[in-house]
């Protein structure tokens, strides 16, 4: 009963606890973003570190789920093979029902999300959650030219002249896809909604261009 309580303590000095960090994961749509919300929350949070399993299985985890959402990692399908003998060794030899239940979370998100992780391995992701897996693409007939995308772009991505209030002719904005770094900068300001985020393959089959 000491242990019991000693170890819900030690939680809730920590912060969140492992449900709270479940609940919240449960608004990603992407289950590859999903995963990797509650293998970075376990690690800040509840995890102990105590056991091998816990310990070195989730940092193993967060390096192949990093490597599965990223565009040009060298990721393959042995990381999802990796991922499943994490959540069965977690599942089989973690000391506390934290690190059980958290293989257990990684062996059940693997299970239903289908082909998803196989898609990202691919370099697509259909949620369009894994920015470095999108493009994107500005819609040159909602295009105001404000100016506000080229404010903020890092990269010197955006290829464009701000509009006046008092001249005309100024042609929509564009983005230059070698220099986007995808960080998503210009897709929070746009004020009319004219770039959007698509899936990485979907916009190369089908754009004529690519800067």
């Amino acid at each position: 009963m000491t242990e019991v309580m000693n170890e819900e303590i030690h939680t809730e000095e920590k912060g969140k606890s492992l449900k709270d960090i479940l609940t919240e994961a449960e608004g990603l749509e992407c289950p590859v973003q999903r995963l990797g919300y509650v293998i970075e929350e376990f690690i800040a949070g509840p995890m102990c570190g105590k056991c091998f399993p816990c310990a070195l299985g989730t940092a193993e985890a967060r390096m192949r789920i990093n490597r599965i959402s990223s565009r040009d990692s060298g990721a393959d399908a042995s990381d999802i093979s990796v991922l499943k003998r994490i959540g069965l060794r977690m599942m089989e030899g973690s000391l506390c029902k934290k690190g059980k239940d958290t293989g257990n979370y990684i062996i059940a998100c693997l299970a239903a999300s289908g082909d998803e992780f196989m898609d990202h391995v691919k370099g697509r992701c259909f949620k369009k959650q894994c920015l470095s897996l999108v493009v994107f693409h500005i819609e040159p007939e909602l295009c105001t030219v404000c100016g506000k995308c080229l404010e903020v772009c890092r990269d010197n991505a955006i290829l464009g002249e701000p509009g006046s209030t008092f001249l005309s002719g100024y042609l929509p904005f564009e983005i230059r896809q070698k220099r986007c770094s995808r960080c998503g900068a210009c897709l929070a300001v746009c004020p009319s909604g004219a770039i959007s985020a698509n899936a990485l393959e979907q916009e190369i089959t089908g754009s004529k261009s690519c800067f």
